[in-house]
């Protein structure tokens, strides 16, 4: 018998990366505010690393069965889910950020 329970979620090797993605920002974020390198920027790649995963595991609580936590955020996003947005423009700022992040260290070289 299926658990009537049970959702949809991605594997745990994603959530491995997922989460080792957010602790490196958050320790990228903390060297580079440190060095004096881009320290606003450095400030809210901090901000979005420690709230995103938060608000996303807040926001997916009610999510219908069948789906997994991406797929509830694509949803949401249609619906107009102000977290949904926060997250969305969160991941978007942080991969912007190591992008900066790398072409500056690759021009050091």
């Amino acid at each position: 018998m299926i658990n009537e329970w049970a959702w949809e979620t991605l594997p745990d090797w994603f959530w491995a990366i997922y989460y080792f993605l957010f602790v490196a920002s958050i320790v990228m974020a903390i060297v580079c505010f440190l060095r004096n390198r881009r320290r606003g920027l450095a400030s809210v790649a901090f901000m979005f690393a420690l709230t995103i995963p938060v608000v996303s595991v807040l926001g997916s609580i009610g999510r219908a069965n069948g789906r997994n936590e991406f797929e509830h955020l694509y949803s949401q996003l249609l619906h107009g889910a102000v977290w949904a947005y926060y997250v969305t423009i969160g991941y978007v700022f942080l991969i912007a950020w190591w992008i900066l992040l790398a072409k500056s260290i690759m021009k050091k070289r």
